[in-house]
């Protein structure tokens, strides 16, 4: 694979080997990496939220997302980073909710890259794959080099993407105050398949399944949906059943996080530049509201003391 770095950013490689689209190594160098339980996952913290920026705006969303969050960030560097000649800005974000693999597009997004919702940190690439696909997952973009390591990315029942990814050097991050959630949004046709291939792929459990989850948490008050959520070595999930007919913003958002306090967040993202899009709302479950960040990313935020 070409890659394509300015010379003044050829030192910054190095830093951001902890790219999401990047690999590890197939025998984990972390403690927190050898975790008997978890297969092929490695540790919540190295599954990275991935975030399209609009042109131009990294700098704005990695400053307002951390003076929101706290954490630090890698220097940027300009890299290809898929198997067809592409070019982006690429940063990482480390914080105490998340991390983050930041792009910066500088020409168009290949195909299907943006629609994958996460990278997932794998002990080995080619075995993840394979345990992917028995899983029933299909690999929608085999797997391919990349400048620190390689990726693939699969797809599961429904229309959910994920990167897999696979560092050449171990990255070690420091362990999250709080595991993220990823937000899925599936019709009924698709989950009986979906929980099916998703739980044997992630070695994940069901913690709950409400029938009648309050349509209000979805902006859709006097209505009711199915709320599933997941826990798994790889982290959570939060899985909504619907007829499709969502107000905005929700179906945007690709993860939640969760926060010890919600109005305090609330308050720094907004002096931060972000724009609270829904919320804060108060569910039997949890408080919780949709927050837009500089560069278009939406999240979800919650109250750390979920009451599911």
């Amino acid at each position: 694979m070409t890659m394509r770095l300015s010379p003044r950013l050829l030192t910054a490689v190095t830093a951001v080997a902890a790219l999401a689209f990047a690999t590890a190594p197939s025998a984990p160098a972390t403690a927190d990496a050898a975790r008997p339980d978890s297969g092929i996952a490695v540790s919540p913290q190295y599954d990275t939220a991935h975030v399209y920026v609009t042109p131009g705006a990294m700098d704005s969303f990695v400053s307002s997302w951390e003076s929101t969050f706290g954490g630090t960030n890698t220097p940027q560097a300009l890299v290809d980073v898929t198997p067809t000649p592409s070019l982006t800005k690429s940063e990482l974000v480390l914080s105490p909710v998340g991390t983050l693999s930041v792009f910066d597009y500088q020409t168009p997004v290949p195909y299907p890259f943006g629609a994958e919702r996460t990278g997932w940190l794998v002990q080995d690439l080619d075995r993840g794959v394979r345990k992917a696909e028995a899983a029933g997952a299909t690999p929608v973009v085999t797997p391919f080099a990349d400048p620190i390591g390689r990726d693939a990315i699969v797809q599961f029942p429904g229309g959910i993407d994920a990167q897999l990814y696979w560092h050449t050097k171990a990255p070690s991050y420091p362990p999250l105050a709080s595991v993220p959630e990823n937000r899925l949004y599936l019709p009924s046709s698709a989950v009986r398949e979906f929980l099916r291939t998703y739980l044997a792929f992630t070695g994940g459990t069901v913690v709950s399944d409400d029938r009648h989850a309050p349509g209000a948490e979805l902006g859709l008050p006097g209505t009711s949906y199915r709320r599933i959520r997941i826990s798994s070595p790889f982290g959570g999930a939060s899985v909504a059943v619907t007829d499709g007919h969502l107000p905005y913003p929700f179906g945007r958002e690709s993860t939640g996080y969760a926060v010890t306090d919600l109005s305090a967040t609330l308050a720094k993202a907004r002096a931060a530049g972000a724009t609270v899009l829904w919320g804060p709302f108060t569910s039997p479950q949890r408080d919780s509201a949709m927050v837009q960040f500089p560069g278009g990313y939406i999240a979800e935020i919650h109250d750390g003391g979920s009451r599911s």
